[in-house]
């Protein structure tokens, strides 16, 4: 390893997760010429499971963001490089005062030089030529290159006469289009992070920033001119092709993170474990009522009592009697694996989609024990900060499509589980109670199992089990 490759370190996209291949850089915290230390948190990614943040192993000097804040990346590639030895670079240009060396001390001299034009060394996708023209994942050579001129001192004098430099500027050519405006645009990180949350296309803004840059005015003036476009009446062309969509009235968002990953995996599950949804409609009329006298229980003060935790524990103890519900299909050995615990996995939706946190050995915790465990899992989802390590190794679900006001469903497995249960909506209903009609709170489950290790009279009986508990929660104690 050369003294140029020790110095400037590069830190690459971690596999965060359980065998991911890429991640979405969301936010970078730190920008080139800032002091990073080991352990501190210099980005934000969001995976194909959940938001992380990534702490770098090494200290130093953010030389170089390879990345804009909006890029997936696929792991294992260089998303940072870090001046370990800042200082070196300092004495460089006095170690080679030889004129042929010249050219080769540019590089070094160039953020000085930058800052003296007033240009602005931290931009990702530009500056000085070489380091433009090497800008490419998985390459570690832009660094090298940024500090050769220490290390080649006894090198240069045969290159001194050759043109060799001088083409690299001409190589800036191909980052100019047409008008002579820059191929892609020069913007800060957090200005592309806006003009992305705007829905602005870079590509249209015109900059007023020195050396072209864009600014967040330009980004914010641009975003008012589609606005104002969108809310001028534009009578409907004659001419327009029939079925096509008015201008601005459609939006098109890649499909990627959470979502993408949400997708292949019910697309999967949905045609690889053959589904089977029963339903039963249920009087809870006493679990309600107990909701409400536990909610005043000075045990739980402070915890998060809801129906939901009563239908946690009646699934919890409809496991307990029939075990062979919590398994799991081994296509690959052509097994069927019975767990003796419960990860319980609860479906929460998200600004970034679907994910399915679980709580683990919930089987073994106290009615306080789940409360807490239930208030926490949902408390960080909805911040967006539940870790990939909290959404895997589930072995059966809750889906509470009830908030929504949706009576029942036929909700999709969790690949790698054998059931999951949709509890709908409490609403007031008649019911016969007593042989009299009367109004009761009554709701829906719903339990989709996978047929190939669940049979019929399996999936019934926990189905069944979980309704008598709702139906009647002192079950809760005489079953345990």
């Amino acid at each position: 390893m050369t003294a140029v490759e020790q110095r400037f370190r590069e830190f690459k996209m971690p596999d965060v997760g359980e065998g991911l291949t890429e991640a979405e850089i969301l936010k970078w915290f730190v920008a080139p010429g800032d002091t990073v230390t080991d352990g501190q948190v210099v980005c934000e990614v969001e995976t194909a499971k959940a938001a992380v943040e990534l702490p770098i192993p090494f200290d130093g000097v953010v030389h170089e963001l390879r990345f804009d804040e909006g890029t997936t990346v696929d792991v294992g590639t260089a998303i940072i490089s870090v001046d370990t030895d800042p200082g070196a670079g300092e004495a460089a240009p006095q170690a080679a005062p030889a004129a042929g060396e010249a050219v080769a001390e540019a590089p070094a001299a160039a953020p000085e030089s930058e800052e003296k034009e007033g240009r602005q060394a931290n931009l990702v996708g530009y500056g000085a030529a070489p380091a433009s023209t090497k800008r490419r994942p998985r390459k570690p050579l832009p660094s090298a290159q940024r500090s050769a001129p220490a290390p080649s001192a006894a090198a240069p004098a045969p290159q001194a006469p050759a043109p060799a430099p001088a083409p690299a500027r001409p190589e800036a050519a191909p980052e100019l289009n047409g008008s002579g405006r820059p191929a892609r645009p020069l913007a800060k990180p957090p200005v592309r992070k806006l003009a992305k949350d705007l829905g602005i296309d870079l590509e249209t803004v015109t900059p007023s920033g020195a050396d072209g840059i864009i600014t967040r005015e330009d980004v914010h003036a641009a975003a008012e001119a589609v606005q104002a476009a969108r809310e001028t009446p534009v009578a409907a062309p004659a001419t327009a092709p029939q079925g096509a969509a008015p201008q601005g009235r459609e939006r098109r968002v890649p499909v990627k993170g959470v979502r993408k990953a949400t997708a292949q995996a019910m697309v999967n599950s949905a045609f690889t474990a053959p589904h089977v949804t029963e339903f039963v409609t249920v009087d809870v009329t006493r679990t309600m009522k107990l909701v409400s006298e536990l909610k005043q229980d000075p045990e739980l003060a402070g915890l998060r009592v809801n129906p939901l935790l009563l239908v946690a524990k009646a699934l919890l103890v409809a496991i307990r009697r029939n075990p062979d519900i919590n398994a799991t299909w081994d296509e690959g050995n052509q097994e069927i694996v019975y767990k003796d615990y419960v990860n319980l996995g609860i479906a929460a939706a998200t600004p970034r989609g679907l994910i399915v946190p679980n709580i683990k050995d919930a089987d073994a915790k106290t009615l306080p024990e789940l409360a807490s465990a239930l208030g926490e899992l949902v408390g960080t989802a909805r911040e967006g900060r539940t870790s990939p390590a909290e959404m895997s190794g589930g072995t059966i679900t809750i889906t509470n499509v009830g908030v929504f006001g949706i009576d029942a469903g036929t909700p999709i497995i969790n690949p790698g589980e054998s059931a999951i249960l949709a509890f709908g909506a409490v609403k007031l209903q008649p019911w016969v109670h007593k042989g009299e009609v009367k109004p009761r709170q009554v709701t829906t489950l719903a339990l989709s199992f996978d047929h190939r290790l669940v049979d019929g009279e399996l999936g019934s009986k926990v189905l069944a089990d979980v309704a008598a508990v709702l139906e009647r929660p002192k079950r809760l104690i005489t079953w345990a």
